[in-house]
């Protein structure tokens, strides 16, 4: 005999010596609760407000925190960097990580008309 023929004698074996094991129906179940309709949805209104409990914090959304810096502070910060033209710049990218002397420049613009 071969191996695949050992291999399924084993397992028809096994199956006649486990016996053949079907599920019964029981039929619908009877619910036997105790709360009313109006304690059962306002549980459910509660739990989901609640959120998943079981959840990752990435996955939770915002996070509220209270802050303790000043707003136009904050918002005169971030108007400077927007107005930076170097702040985009990352040293990393240049060659032994300094931003060469070209990008340092102050930025001047000369435009031309067009002559016609």
């Amino acid at each position: 005999m071969n191996a695949s023929k050992v291999l399924a004698a084993a397992a028809l074996s096994l199956l006649a010596a486990a016996g053949a094991h079907a599920e019964t129906y029981d039929g619908v179940h009877t619910v036997n609760s105790t709360l009313s309709r109006a304690e059962v949805a306002s549980q459910a209104v509660a739990a989901a407000r609640a959120g998943n409990e079981y959840g990752e914090a990435a996955s939770a959304g915002a996070q509220r925190f209270n802050s303790t810096a000043d707003r136009s502070v904050v918002q005169a910060e971030a108007v400077a960097k927007a107005h930076d033209p170097l702040a985009s710049l990352d040293r990393r990218a240049f060659f032994r990580d300094e931003v060469p002397q070209a990008y340092k420049k102050p930025s001047v613009s000369f435009t031309r008309q067009a002559g016609l």
